[in-house]
C-alpha cells in the first residue's frame, strides 16, 4: 500500500463514494475513528455497504433499508471480514462517516478525521485478516498524517454510536500499530 499525492492508496479496491467535500483549509488530520458496518444487520459479504456509500442501495432490498432512504454516508475505508480493503474517499477529502460528534475539545469530527468501517457488529468478533489489515493500514496512515488518536465511534458520539463494539479488542489492535 502506497498513498498518492491525491490521497488514495495503491493495493486496494478503489469505489468512489460522491459523499465527501472538502476539509476546512489548514486542517490537520489527526484522529482515526473506528467503525462497524453491517448491511443488512448482521449480515456479512454483501454489497449493502457499498450501495449506502453509492447511493445506490435500494431502500426497497430489505426492510431494514427504508430506515436509510436518502441517507448520504461514507467512510474512507472499509475492512471486510477477508481482510480486503475498499477505499471510497480520499484522505485528503472529507468525508461523512462520524456524524454529529465531539473529540476532546473539538467538534465535527469529520473535519479531522478518517474514517474505517470494519465489517462487523455489536455481536461478533472481528476476525484476524481485519486485525492484521486494520493494523498495516493505521500504520501507513500513521506515517503520513500527524495522527495524535484513535477512537472508536462510540467514543465521538457515545449518546448516539455504540460501535466498533464490545467484541473490538482494542489492546490487541493498539498492540500492534
Amino acid at each position: 500500500m502506497k498513498l498518492d499525492a491525491q490521497g488514495w492508496f495503491s493495493g486496494m479496491r478503489r469505489v468512489r463514494s460522491p459523499n465527501f467535500d472538502a476539509r476546512p483549509p489548514h486542517t490537520r488530520i489527526s484522529l482515526l475513528v473506528i467503525h462497524s458496518i453491517s448491511l443488512p444487520p448482521e449480515e456479512f459479504g454483501g454489497p449493502g455497504v457499498e450501495q449506502l456509500f453509492t447511493n445506490t442501495l435500494n431502500p426497497d432490498g430489505h426492510p431494514y433499508y427504508e430506515k436509510l432512504r436518502d441517507l448520504k454516508v461514507s467512510s474512507h475505508f472499509f475492512v471486510r471480514r477477508d481482510g480486503s480493503i475498499v477505499q471510497y474517499v480520499s484522505c485528503l477529502h472529507r468525508a461523512w462517516h462520524a456524524g454529529a460528534s465531539q473529540w476532546k475539545e473539538k467538534v465535527r469530527c469529520n473535519d479531522f478525521s478518517i474514517g474505517i468501517e470494519l465489517e462487523g457488529s455489536d455481536s461478533t468478533a472481528y476476525t484476524d485478516a481485519q486485525y492484521r489489515s486494520l493494523s498495516s493500514l493505521t500504520r501507513r496512515l500513521k506515517r503520513a498524517f500527524p495522527i495524535q488518536d484513535i477512537a472508536g465511534h462510540v467514543d465521538i458520539a457515545p449518546a448516539r454510536k455504540t460501535d466498533p463494539g464490545p467484541y473490538f479488542e482494542w489492546p490487541r489492535y493498539l498492540r500492534t500499530i
